[in-house]
């Protein structure tokens, strides 16, 4: 459970809580197209509990960690960041993270629900290596902040040390408790994360919404997701699929050397396209369910991965992302995604 957990129940009977992401959390405060608009045109405030971190520190934490993972943590400046893939030796995906080098260590950012097989794996490789892997996802915690007033909502809090590129940590002090402030490396998301240890939660969380920030629970947050085009683990990311199918480049590093499932990735890169791509479908009518088909005409090219219906600036919108063979779409065919008409969309998709 998260320790915005409890806090959301002094919402009174509006908080609603549940699971996401491997974590108990507030779901929603009250409605969610209010605050899903915080996050697109105001400041929202949200937990990020459901995040846990792993600490990687030993003598080759360096070399050990960039061998195993997708982005170049080697040559990450101290107190910066980067998103990763762990993939198999096929090149499929099986994990995402966030990694920070922090000086004599690294911490490891991924949901809760990940973090018990990203452990497992990592710690398979350790084998005369001078690596420790340790849990402090009960120990340090994170509320998130975003949107266009966030950073004007973190300096009226006092909570906002100084400027942060992506990917960056800016460590502070407030009222005599530390924190550190980080930039999420996923631009195209571009949160604000405060850490703060555990107990720790409830003062920050009432600075922030005092200094004009809105509660957004989760439902809204995955909302968001949709809208950004981000793959979830698991949801949209399966056993099968390759990084360059996800749209996410940044995730991957061409110069950094060997890794596990690197002969792929750059055998694809050569290529220079995969055959499924994850993409955006607007729906006409209800949101197709997960796992439902994508047709051109008869033709099936592809099938939903995400959807559900958004409100966006108080319009419904049904809206879901999959991977489609994009290549055998025929020209002028009309989709269908669980049997409504669709039609694709660039991710991000803009309303």
């Amino acid at each position: 459970m998260t320790s915005m957990n409890t806090l959301g129940r002094k919402f009174g009977l509006q908080a609603v809580t549940g699971e996401y992401a491997g974590a108990e959390t507030v779901l929603r405060f009250n409605s969610p197209g209010e605050e899903l608009n915080a996050l697109r045109h105001g400041c929202g405030v949200f937990d990020l509990g459901w995040r846990g971190k792993l600490v990687v520190s030993g003598e080759d934490r360096v070399r050990w960690l960039n061998g195993l993972v997708s982005n170049n943590t080697r040559d990450l400046a101290q107190d910066s960041g980067n998103y990763n893939f762990i993939l198999n030796a096929q090149g499929r995906i099986q994990n995402d993270l966030l990694a920070f080098q922090r000086g004599e260590f690294y911490i490891l950012e991924s949901e809760v629900g990940q973090i018990a097989s990203i452990r497992e794996f990592l710690e398979q490789y350790i084998i005369m290596d001078d690596v420790e892997i340790g849990d402090i996802s009960g120990k340090l915690t994170s509320i998130g902040v975003a949107g266009p007033r966030a950073e004007e909502v973190l300096r009226s809090a006092g909570l906002n040390p100084g400027q942060t590129a992506p990917g960056q940590v800016l460590d502070g002090s407030w009222k005599g408790m530390g924190f550190s402030l980080v930039r999420d490396p996923i631009e195209v998301r571009n949160w604000h994360e405060l850490w703060m240890a555990a107990e720790n939660v409830e003062t920050f969380w009432n600075a922030l919404i005092a200094a004009g920030g809105q509660a957004v629970g989760a439902q809204a947050l995955e909302w968001q997701r949709i809208l950004l085009g981000l793959p979830r683990i698991g949801i949209d990311t399966g056993e099968r699929e390759l990084p360059q199918g996800t749209g996410q480049a940044y995730a991957l590093h061409h110069a950094k050397g060997c890794y596990i499932g690197q002969e792929i990735v750059e055998r694809i890169h050569s290529r220079g396209h995969v055959h499924r791509q994850f993409s955006g479908l607007i729906v006409e009518g209800k949101a197709p369910e997960r796992g439902s088909k994508v047709l051109a005409g008869e033709q099936e090219i592809g099938e939903v991965t995400s959807s559900a219906n958004i409100v966006v600036d108080g319009v419904s919108r049904s809206i879901a992302l999959g991977y489609l063979r994009r290549e055998a779409i025929p020209k002028d065919e009309q989709l269908y995604a669980g049997g409504s008409p669709a039609t694709i969309t660039p991710l991000p998709i803009q309303f």
